[in-house]
């Protein structure tokens, strides 16, 4: 297989965010993974690989060179990423992939990358088993994935799955680590690569996949429907909520009923037909279109039908699934280290199982709580850096911060203009858990920068 030449192992220095001392970072590490060529002198591989980068480098097959890469594009929600090369030598005798269309269950295909356990190439093999609507575990999102019966080891990510043409299928991205199951891999699939591709050729970044913002509930009780006004002959989802930042709230309610998107009916269990003797979670319609793009979707409201156009938008959570590679925001006075609250900053606070570990207001925001405008953040207290002036208040870790001097916080920006604007007498902060921080202002702001110091924390 000539076709296997284009494949490429992945080298990147990774620097993380330390959410602990926010003015600084982690130690940096090393890791390797797997990449391809495509057209256009690209290359792709996950945005796991390189997340955080400082430095990557491509190795080709059967070479010793490593070549430094630059960054195109990095995909946080469909775990891809875009890379390319300056020098020309890297290009030389090398045939990009071609992309084939998707597979068929029990369709063979080949996984070839990288993996731990040796430097050179790995060529592992298995059939499809399964084609749904897949947790991707790096962007916390739902998009379409095949999952196979070959293992996909750490190293292996990034690689490229070939149908038994030669044709590229998907890019491997992640395993399933359960007691229970082996040998079960995922692969990205050609229809969510093409998008992240012609998004990038589009706006020349990677913009995102667009999203409905609704949450919504199945129309499977009889009941239900006959209370709701459906008719025999008509299907749908009840929606509950609508995201206030959406551009749907403009014209979706809670309990519409949508009855088709684009043309295609949605049933009562809120899937739609895909391909012969198959059905899909209707979010597949939402993912196949791009941001800003318009969509035709049909209601039922107090027994009318209307039908609007909608803009389609990327999801924007009040607690973000990611910082995009940006170090966090933060701001320090009398000691006071007030961060916003994402799910990189509770997976560094809690560990890989915070959804179990974290406080429980913080969880129920994260699962249930919805942005009310575009440029809201959740603030907190992340620690107290002991000193004089905060005695008593040293216990206060990981509280939300609702109001300042009685106004409520927007966002951390907003929170910091008000302290630094403040002519008042007082510092008060209202927490959550009715908690109460009082703070004489002057003294206050005097002792930030001697505390900034002696916890060597630079002033910004």
């Amino acid at each position: 297989m000539p076709s296997m030449d284009a494949v490429v192992k992945v080298f990147c220095v990774h620097t993380e965010p330390n959410f602990s001392l926010p003015w600084q970072r982690k130690r940096q590490y090393s890791s390797s993974s797997s990449g391809f060529i495509i057209g256009g002198r690209r290359v792709l591989t996950n945005a796991h690989s390189v997340e955080h980068y400082t430095q990557v480098k491509l190795k080709k097959r059967g070479s010793d060179t490593k070549y430094l890469a630059t960054v195109l594009a990095i995909g946080t929600e469909c775990d891809i990423a875009m890379l390319t090369v300056e020098d020309d030598e890297f290009w030389k005798g090398v045939s990009p992939l071609e992309f084939g269309s998707l597979p068929a269950l029990q369709d063979a295909v080949t996984v070839v990358g990288y993996p731990i356990g040796g430097d050179t190439i790995s060529v592992t093999s298995g059939v499809v088993s399964r084609i749904e609507i897949l947790s991707y575990v790096h962007g916390s999102t739902e998009l379409l994935g095949l999952q196979i019966d070959a293992a996909i080891n750490s190293g292996n990510s990034g690689g490229p799955a070939f149908n038994d043409k030669g044709k590229c299928v998907g890019i491997a991205f992640q395993s399933l680590k359960h007691e229970d199951v082996e040998n079960i891999g995922y692969v990205i699939p050609t229809p969510v690569i093409n998008h992240f591709i012609q998004d990038y050729e589009k706006s020349g970044e990677y913009t995102g996949f667009p999203i409905l913002g609704i949450e919504w509930q199945k129309m499977e009780n009889p009941d239900l429907r006959k209370a709701m006004g459906l008719k025999s002959d008509q299907k749908g989802v009840r929606v509950r909520r609508v995201e206030p930042t959406a551009p749907e709230s403009g014209c979706l309610q809670p309990s519409d009923i949508i009855l088709s998107f684009d043309g295609i009916d949605i049933a009562n269990d809120g899937t739609v037909p895909f391909r012969h003797g198959e059905r899909i979670g209707f979010s597949y319609l939402i993912s196949q279109k791009y941001t800003g793009e318009k969509a035709h979707v049909k209601i039922l409201r107090n027994s009318k039908v209307l039908e609007f156009n909608i803009k389609l938008a990327t999801h924007k959570r009040l607690i973000p699934a990611h910082i995009k590679g940006r170090p966090p925001s933060y701001y320090i006075v009398a000691g006071f280290v007030f961060m916003v609250v994402s799910v990189p900053y509770l997976r560094s606070e809690y560990g890989k199982d915070y959804e179990y570990d974290a406080p429980v207001k913080l969880l129920d925001k994260h699962l249930h709580a919805m942005a009310q405008s575009p440029d809201e953040q959740l603030v907190v207290v992340s620690q107290v850096l002991v000193a004089d002036i905060n005695i008593g208040y040293e216990e206060i870790v990981n509280i939300q911060v609702l109001s300042f001097n009685g106004k409520p916080v927007k966002n951390l920006k907003h929170l910091a203009t008000m302290v630094e604007d403040c002519n008042e007498e007082y510092l008060k902060f209202d927490m959550d858990y009715d908690q109460l921080v009082v703070l004489e202002a002057k003294t206050a702001k005097a002792a930030t920068q001697d505390i900034l110091t002696t916890h060597c924390a630079i002033s910004v």
